[in-house]
């Protein structure tokens, strides 16, 4: 069962050539720093793994358990630049987009990370971003998942059930796929990875969302045993979904 955050007040603090946003009862003092692996590997708090599209890192400091994502390019644009961002407002920084839809789904209760804290910084026309939220209690993806052994057919309507969570909200996941679902206890299914994420009117999309997820689960499951995925499992998936 997922359980419910409380979330303190937006606040807003100005930094050297760009701004951070940041919940105000998790961050008590907004610096820069707080962004930047070498000052957590300073205080040994910093645990580095990869990701996606490049490093996850895992900040322990305390009561603190945090991840910090650096905001990377995939696809063709990362031969013009594996970082920067055409800068086109400070409401439009990819950051500080997702930073504020996250917080939208926890005050829903939808089974989402807790957004901390989230930054840009500019270089002329162009900007770099960096998100942190809370840790989740599990970092379980279903592709890791899936290579370990089956996932019994209950799991995957619960997957199929997260999903269809979202859509009932409208919520848009522009990136679904076997690595950024993350398995938990008492039946909850985690979703990550909100860049270019939005709420909207339901629709076809949501079938092109299951398409993309589908897609994804057929990549990660090649040259497996059949029994890790296949149609009675995409079915029970999707009777999860409807439900």
């Amino acid at each position: 069962m997922y359980r419910q955050a409380t979330l303190g007040a937006e606040a807003l603090a100005r930094i050297a050539r760009g701004a951070m946003l940041y919940d105000a009862s998790r961050v008590s003092q907004p610096a820069a720093p707080l962004f930047e692996p070498a000052w957590w590997r300073q205080r040994d708090a910093l645990e580095e793994t990869a990701g996606g599209r490049g490093t996850i890192a895992f900040l322990h400091d305390g009561s603190r358990r945090w991840v910090l994502r650096h905001y990377c390019r995939g696809g063709l644009m990362v031969h013009f630049s594996q970082d920067a961002y055409l800068w086109t407002g400070e409401a439009r920084a990819r950051s500080f987009v997702e930073w504020r839809l996250l917080r939208q789904l926890v005050d829903w209760q939808l089974p989402v990370p807790v957004p901390v804290a989230a930054r840009y910084v500019r270089a002329g026309l162009r900007y770099r971003a960096d998100l942190i939220t809370e840790e989740l209690p599990t970092r379980l993806t279903v592709a890791q998942a899936l290579r370990a052994s089956p996932i019994a057919a209950t799991v995957w309507r619960d997957i199929g059930r997260c999903v269809g969570r979202l859509h009932d909200r409208g919520v848009h996941h522009a990136d679904l796929n076997a690595h950024n679902l993350l398995l938990g206890e008492e039946e909850t299914v985690y979703v990550l990875d909100f860049d270019r994420g939005r709420i909207r009117d339901r629709g076809a999309w949501e079938q092109e969302v299951l398409q993309r997820l589908r897609r994804s689960l057929v990549k990660v499951t090649v040259g497996l045993p059949a029994d890790r995925f296949g149609e009675s499992q995409w079915q029970a998936l999707l009777e999860g979904c409807e439900r």
